[in-house]
């Protein structure tokens, strides 16, 4: 069975410990998009993770971790944290990469920095890790498939000669930047090469092999509904597909074999990067959340940046488990709220005048006000609790709350940032 683990809003709402949690039961755990431009944080007995290109079953023994043809792949971060996984004593995990997966290559970083330097005060607020331009490459197809690396050197050189023509004339015109030859991305590559030699593979035939005999796989999204390429807030988005149809494309599997779609919504809204924002709040109130929430604050797992926050956004997460096709949903942190009187919610949008009840395409959002409810609050600490019915009564009327306007089960609540502080209803 194939259940896919995605997010509904900007992303950051938990997605790796509902992955973690879930891998227990599951042969394979996928990443099928994005780079190393997001982080998952884990928290486990090993103590705690932010992965931002290994899938969220490596704590796993019994797993077969799959980095799928449709991620943006970068040696040097899967480099990096397979030797942090072994450095804390994390048992080596067995991890497979995809020979259709591409390479982030190091140009690409440079080109992601550039543009943010070129655009200024109209950047689009990138995490620098090189995906908008590789991505980019990929579809311009000057990308390079791990699979070129083991086959003609001389082919590999002449494609190689291609892209850096290309390469440097946007160096050279557009950057006023040092030029790269194609030897030193020859050399790169084969440095690659030795550096992968033991993990990539046919993942298309192990994943089909794997269906066929009956095995749990779990697909693991990045980002989420908002940060999608065609259904975000364009522009300021992600250059994959944030969705689970696309778990589809980013892994080989069929689309019918999708059977659950998991879709993670946090109890309250973060984002990191530029973009629209409608329940945002600022100062002192967003200060306080943001240093209650998640585990040791909201600061990006990958950046470190302070999220932006606000409150819990239901015209957004109904459109972001719309979009996702959402079978249930997790609802996480609901244990950073405990220190409120009173919890606003958003509940419907003010544009131009009139209320609205739907998420509206990027030119009309950014007239968009937030029209709030204010639910009351439990002042308690509920991380450790085990039951549902145990759980305040303010509480589940919060979940209760958020469940009926999002339209979808809350299968999940997560009440703290261990593994074991889950709840099932």
């Amino acid at each position: 069975m194939v259940k896919a683990i995605v997010g509904a809003n900007w992303g950051d709402e938990g997605k790796g410990k509902i992955t973690d949690v879930l891998a227990n039961d599951s042969d394979v755990v996928i990443r099928f998009q994005g780079g190393a431009n997001a982080g998952h944080t884990i928290i486990n007995n090993y103590g705690k993770f932010a992965l931002h290109q290994l899938p969220s079953g490596v704590f796993h023994q019994n797993i077969t971790n799959i980095i799928g043809n449709g991620v943006a792949f970068s040696v040097e971060n899967f480099v990096k944290e397979i030797k942090e996984l072994e450095d804390r004593g994390v048992p080596k995990p067995n991890i497979l990469i995809s020979d259709r997966a591409q390479i982030v290559m190091p140009y690409h970083v440079a080109f992601d920095c550039y543009e943010e330097e070129r655009l200024g005060k109209n950047s689009f607020g990138s995490t620098k890790s090189g995906i908008a331009p590789f991505y980019s490459d990929k579809y311009s197809k000057i990308g390079f498939q791990i699979n070129e690396l083991y086959d003609d050197p001389d082919s590999l050189k002449e494609k190689i000669a291609h892209a850096v023509e290309i390469k440097n004339a946007t160096l050279r015109n557009l950057y006023n930047k040092e030029e790269i030859t194609v030897d030193e991305v020859y050399d790169k590559l084969m440095e690659y090469k030795e550096l992968l030699k033991d993990y990539v593979g046919d993942s298309f035939t192990f994943i089909r092999d794997a269906i066929k005999n009956g095995k749990n796989i779990l697909l693991e999204g990045q980002l989420g509904s908002l940060k999608d390429t065609d259904f975000g807030i364009y522009p300021m988005v992600t250059s994959s597909n944030t969705i689970a149809g696309y778990g589809a494309v980013g892994a080989g599997i069929p689309p019918y074999e999708i059977k659950e779609v998991i879709t993670v919504v946090k109890a309250y809204s973060s984002a990191v990067g530029a973009g629209e924002f409608v329940s945002e709040i600022f100062g002192e109130e967003a200060d306080k959340l943001r240093n209650c929430g998640g585990d040791g604050g909201e600061y990006g797992a990958t950046t470190g940046r302070p999220r932006r926050m606000g409150w819990l956004d239901l015209v957004a997460s109904r459109y972001g488990c719309q979009v996702q096709g959402a079978t249930s949903v997790a609802f996480t942190v609901i244990d950073a709220l405990g220190y409120l009187d009173e919890i606003p919610v958003c509940v419907a949008y003010e544009l131009d005048g009139e209320i609205i009840d739907y998420f509206p395409s990027t030119t009309k959002l950014k007239r968009c006000k937030p029209v709030l409810k204010k639910l009351k609050g439990w002042k308690c600490d509920v991380s450790g609790i085990k039951k549902y019915e145990d759980l305040p009564k303010e509480c589940r009327e919060y979940i209760e709350f958020a469940e009926k306007e999002i339209g979808v089960h809350i299968g999940i609540v997560s009440n703290g940032p261990a593994r074991e502080d889950i709840i099932y209803r």
